[in-house]
């Protein structure tokens, strides 16, 4: 920002441990102002706004809600013309993935499985690593490990990390992916992208991808040790996304990574 004014922030999911993270992050930057906190309708928390309120007192919302409440939300900004939106929910089904598309003609949403620096430099190594491994020699597994309360899996990142390894090797995730095995599953067909997840206690977020030879193997990974990093990944994407035309975003776009892919 050029002015000297503070940028004004909203934080959707405020009453979540995201959302608390972002607020006080928020809080301690003199170059930031906290706007507005609100979070689901029938929530009781103080100082908590309403949505209508909320967007209508900042410059940018950071949303880490859910994928029902982004995509509400994302519907609600691009009817009043904004403002910008920075969503970190993960689990979205097609039809709310349209809303927020739809949603982008009219506003900018930076929209990312994960905002750590780490990762999204880890995403340009597993797609030149999958385009350079040939799918009949190598064997890719994506794993991810977090905490007991999330809620949905394979986790926003993961699924980021299979895009990122089907797109090396020029193929259809959906086609290739195989989201966790059971009973007598068969032998691995060549070129099969497999996904793993585990949950427990307080994991804040794991990922590996491997690449398996018959013999060498290759583990890419990355290991986020506070919450507070993807606060600061979202809020340098709130500065980015501010005064930006419309359109849908992602963390590699804020970083400039997207050039030359």
């Amino acid at each position: 920002m050029t002015s000297s004014a503070p940028l004004k922030i909203a934080v959707a999911g405020a009453l979540g441990r995201m959302g608390r993270t972002v607020a006080a992050m928020v809080e301690a930057d003199p170059d930031l102002a906290l706007a507005a906190r609100f979070d689901r309708p029938d929530a009781d928390g103080d100082g908590l706004i309403s949505q209508a309120e909320a967007l209508a007192a900042c410059d940018v919302v950071v949303d880490f809600s859910t994928a029902a409440a982004s995509a509400d939300l994302a519907a609600a900004a691009a009817a009043r013309g904004g403002p910008a939106l920075v969503i970190g929910s993960t689990g979205f089904r097609d039809a709310q993935l349209a809303a927020i598309a739809r949603a982008a003609q009219k506003v900018a949403i930076v929209r990312a499985g994960n905002f750590a620096l780490g990762v999204n430099v880890l995403l340009g190594l597993v797609r030149q690593a999958a385009a350079a491994l040939p799918a009949e020699a190598f064997d890719i597994e994506v794993l991810e490990a977090h905490h007991a309360r999330k809620v949905d899996a394979p986790s926003g990142t993961a699924l980021m990390l299979g895009e990122a390894a089907a797109e090396g090797r020029g193929v259809d995730l959906e086609r290739v992916a195989k989201r966790g095995r059971d009973g007598v599953a068969g032998a691995r067909p060549a070129g099969e992208i497999g996904f793993s997840s585990i949950r427990g206690g307080g994991l804040v977020g794991e990922h590996a991808v491997i690449f398996a030879g018959e013999e060498e193997l290759l583990t890419l990974s990355h290991s986020a040790r506070d919450r507070g990093l993807f606060a600061r990944g979202a809020l340098t994407a709130a500065r980015w996304a501010a005064g930006r035309p419309p359109g849908e975003y992602d963390m590699q776009d804020v970083l400039g990574f997207s050039k030359g892919r």
